[in-house]
């Protein structure tokens, strides 16, 4: 990423300077099991503070934990779809305190996660290395009272028990991403993954899906990795994008200037559009890991990983790959967009039925929302092969997809309904000639080179018309008619 790309006015960035930005993701998602992690608490969204909550959650003294079979199953379908390698695991204490966390210690995995070395192919194809993806319990939510709602403002706080347990998988990317974009394509994948193997529901606004990025940069050309900054808790891809931009261009401006990056968490603050420190990074060694004494290791019985295995449903990677080979001219980013709507079933079974794949793609993309309501791929083959014969216009298309998604039926009884019908090649030609009557002076200026007009005529055609004609044909008509 060279520095113009980076600077805005007041940073001082000199734009003649190139630096590369280095993003590594961590992605806590919450799993999608009824229970808790280690209680038969509630684990769902919502509901009164301190409600699905028990011993456990609370930290009672003598409460003791059992690992949830669900969450453990849900984390290897998670590292299966992510290549990783699934193996023996062990539960660990992460030792600190928050006023949310009443055991005074996190329940974590440390030196031997369940998930290890995966990767994640992003729609371009390229690959970003997965670390690790291990099982952790969540906290419970602190809420300030007053102020901005920063804890330095407030007048007290509030702590809500209800998502303390709940499970999390943790998904640690290698430091590999170089860009904001990158970034948040990255998310939108694995949150893509999350969903098709149902082990989340990915649900950022929720607080479902969380992410911290990892921040540095290096002058171009450099192997060494810069000092990083870790931004807590980014809750959209709008506002990772934003953070990750705001904070290189921040470490960028220190180093212009001579002064050091200092390795710090720090707090996106959406309405001013800056992140701020909130304290010195921890290491490792700051949380004091030990093997947790309650829990026996995790020692997934390897043909229960292998019939997981088995049951995954197709991946979004696979499923792109299986429309680009069914529309090999189309877009990628359309064969991505597709793919992200659910939309591709739709649309292979469309174009296996006869509708050209390029027209079929079009009107998915541009013209479908998410979801088609009544429509059926057959009834879309269908209208795409009347708009190919030239029985439809394209706009005439576009109001019979709108029926049919609104009503269903079939695309030629629909387009009866709606009067349009065919016009003949010589019926259209004749209104061509007569408008190059009409607008004589127009069409002397067309045929001098003035090629903005073919807008104007065939406009005129389509007011005659009713818009039944096909600009294309008319466009066509028109050429046809300019003198030798």
């Amino acid at each position: 990423m060279t520095a113009d790309r980076l600077d805005v006015p007041g940073l001082g960035v000199s734009a003649d300077t190139e630096w590369e930005i280095v993003v590594g993701l961590e992605v806590h998602a919450e799993l999608a099991t009824q229970t808790k992690l280690f209680s038969a608490s509630s684990n769902r969204f919502g509901g009164e503070p301190n409600t699905h909550i028990d011993s456990v959650s609370l930290g009672l003294p003598g409460s003791l934990p059992v690992v949830n079979q669900k969450a453990v199953e849900l984390a290897i379908r998670v590292g299966l779809a992510l290549n990783c390698t699934v193996g023996p695991s062990v539960f660990a204490r992460k030792n600190y305190f928050y006023p949310d966390m009443p055991k005074g210690y996190q329940i974590s995995q440390y030196d031997q996660p369940i998930n290890t070395n995966g990767w994640l192919e992003l729609p371009g194809g390229k690959r970003i290395g997965i670390e690790r993806a291990h099982l952790e319990e969540d906290t419970g939510k602190t809420t300030h009272i007053g102020g901005s709602g920063r804890i330095h403002e407030a007048g007290y706080s509030l702590v809500d028990y209800n998502r303390a347990g709940v499970p999390l998988i943790e998904i640690v990317g290698r430091p590999e991403l170089r860009s904001a974009q990158e970034a948040r394509q990255y998310v939108a994948e694995l949150r893509a993954i999350l969903v098709a193997v149902r082990a989340s529901d990915g649900k950022m606004e929720e607080g479902s899906l969380r992410v911290d990025c990892n921040v540095s940069v290096r002058p171009m050309g450099s192997e060494a990795l810069g000092t990083r900054c870790e931004i807590k808790n980014v809750n959209s891809l709008r506002s990772m994008g934003r953070a990750i931009d705001y904070e290189a261009r921040r470490q960028i401006e220190l180093l212009m200037s001579g002064e050091l990056v200092a390795q710090q968490t720090r707090h996106w603050n959406e309405d001013d559009g800056c992140t701020h420190a909130l304290r010195s990074k921890e290491e490792d060694y700051d949380y004091r890991y030990f093997p947790e004494p309650d829990l026996l290791p995790l020692d997934p019985d390897p043909e229960w990983v292998e019939e997981i295995r088995q049951r995954l449903p197709a991946l979004p990677r696979d499923r792109r790959l299986e429309l680009a080979k069914a529309a090999p001219s189309v877009d990628v980013d359309h064969i991505a967009l597709v793919v992200e709507r659910s939309m591709d079933t739709l649309t292979l079974v469309a174009i296996d039925e006869g509708g050209a794949p390029e027209r079929v793609m079009t009107h998915v993309v541009h013209n479908l929302a998410e979801g088609s309501g009544e429509l059926t791929a057959g009834a879309l083959a269908e209208m795409v092969q009347m708009e190919e014969a030239g029985e439809l216009t394209a706009t005439q298309a576009k109001k019979v997809l709108s029926t049919l998604v609104d009503g269903g039926g079939s695309p030629r009884q629909v387009a009866q309904t709606l009067g349009f019908e065919a016009i003949q090649s010589s019926e259209l030609a004749s209104i061509v000639d007569g408008l190059i009557a009409q607008y004589s002076d127009e069409w002397s200026r067309y045929c001098a080179g003035e090629t903005k007009l073919t807008g104007f005529f065939v406009g005129q055609v389509m007011k005659a018309t009713q818009g039944r004609a096909d600009g294309k044909v008319v466009t066509q008509l028109l050429h046809s008619r300019l003198e030798p």
